[in-house]
């Protein structure tokens, strides 16, 4: 079945292009199926490529999808353009009385931030809240992730010194969680950050486990069962363009970086990089949503009740 997304959301011709299934509001409409309800909270900067890499790989799966975008209510998007936010994104203010089998908290550029000093700190931590009575699972990705792990658990995150920005290998450590189904014993992901959370903090009382890991770059993906979320830190959601597009803008701006590790063909940036997450990324989410399909009440308003 397709994703289910506004008709004139630019990601929708991306996603058909790529042969991505996408259906009409009034072909929805048609179908006497539940669709599966998933909210974006979309905090990136470039929210447009954003919804396009969710989108594809939530538009994968065979289940009718409803993607809702979300906003923080006070927040002004500075690289996005204001007609987009109003046409296409409503507030948190707006959703919360609305209950959703899944939702996504993406990443922001804040990371270097103390989580208290973020503008939006406090309505975040509404949110994560929020997500315990109306929401039947969570996947939080990279500063996504280590906020609501810091809001649920306290836990701490590190700077690093110098910027995990790569291609990383990666380490199945539970091929019987649902979550992996499929996942080869050792696989790449996409890395960009500045600072990290580690093993040594997660308590011990918290029924966390770890799914990913990387040598070089540390905890990857956390399995929360008491929160019923799933906690990313990286970006297995990124195109093949997403590393180069960071480290060119980073070169224009002249900030000091380093060329992506294991990225570029033979470390040469002139030459396109090869896409080497692409199938795991698709299978990730895939085994979410079929784990949501699963569990989660036919009836929406009872999502959230334990």
């Amino acid at each position: 079945m397709p994703i289910k997304i506004p008709n004139d959301l630019p990601a929708r011709a991306t996603l058909s292009a790529e042969g991505v299934m996408v259906m009409r509001e009034a072909d929805a409409v048609r179908q006497d199926i539940r669709p599966m309800r998933i909210g974006l909270l979309n905090l990136m900067p470039n929210k447009i490529k954003t919804e396009t890499q969710i989108a594809r790989l939530l538009g994968s799966t065979p289940l009718q999808v409803e993607l809702t975008l979300v906003k923080m209510t006070n927040h002004v998007a500075r690289n996005t353009p204001n007609e987009h936010m109003i046409s296409f994104y409503r507030t948190f203010e707006d959703v919360k009385e609305e209950r959703f089998d899944g939702f996504i908290t993406t990443g922001a550029p804040v990371e270097q931030m103390p989580f208290d000093q973020v503008t939006y700190w406090d309505e975040l931590r509404r949110v994560f809240d929020w997500t315990q009575t109306n929401v039947h699972s969570s996947f939080n990705i990279c500063w996504g992730a280590q906020a609501a792990i810091h809001h649920f658990y306290g836990m701490p995150k590190y700077p690093l010194a110098e910027k995990a920005f790569g291609v990383y290998r990666h380490r199945n450590l539970a091929p019987a969680s649902p979550y992996l189904r499929g996942f080869s014993d050792d696989f790449a992901i996409p890395v960009s950050r500045w600072t990290e959370v580690r093993r040594e903090d997660i308590p011990a009382s918290s029924g966390m486990s770890v799914l990913m890991e990387s040598d070089e770059a540390g905890l990857c993906l956390l399995d929360d069962p008491k929160h019923r979320s799933l906690h990313m830190f990286n970006h297995i959601e990124y195109d093949s363009n997403s590393l180069g597009d960071e480290y060119f803008r980073d070169i224009a701006a002249n900030t000091p970086i380093k060329l992506p590790r294991n990225y570029f063909p033979g470390d040469d940036p002139k030459k396109p990089p090869e896409n080497r997450w692409r199938s795991h990324a698709h299978l990730l989410f895939g085994n979410w949503i079929n784990e949501l399909y699963q569990s989660t009440p036919f009836d929406l308003g009872t999502i959230g009740r334990r």
